[in-house]
């Protein structure tokens, strides 16, 4: 088992070392999902737990959001 995990190391190991092309396209394929993960995160998605609830009240305002959102606005009825 240890000597198959190994040599599949190895063979991966020698194939990224022999690529030249492809070690640039990972490199921005990585710098690209830093670039999502890490930065955009700050600014578009804000943390709206810690900011809406309490310590003791996050798991009511979780169920709570849901529920409204599961409902939202009803349709407006046709004798409007």
């Amino acid at each position: 088992m240890k000597n198959t995990v190994l040599s599949i190391w190895r063979f991966y190991v020698d194939g990224f070392r022999g690529m030249t092309l492809g070690r640039t396209l990972w490199f921005i394929i990585l710098l690209k999902l830093f670039i999502m993960f890490a930065i955009l995160r700050v600014f578009f998605f804000p943390n709206f737990l810690n900011s809406a609830a309490t310590d003791g009240d996050k798991e009511g305002y979780v169920s709570n959001e849901l529920i409204e959102r599961a409902i939202g606005d009803p349709p407006p009825s046709i004798s409007d």
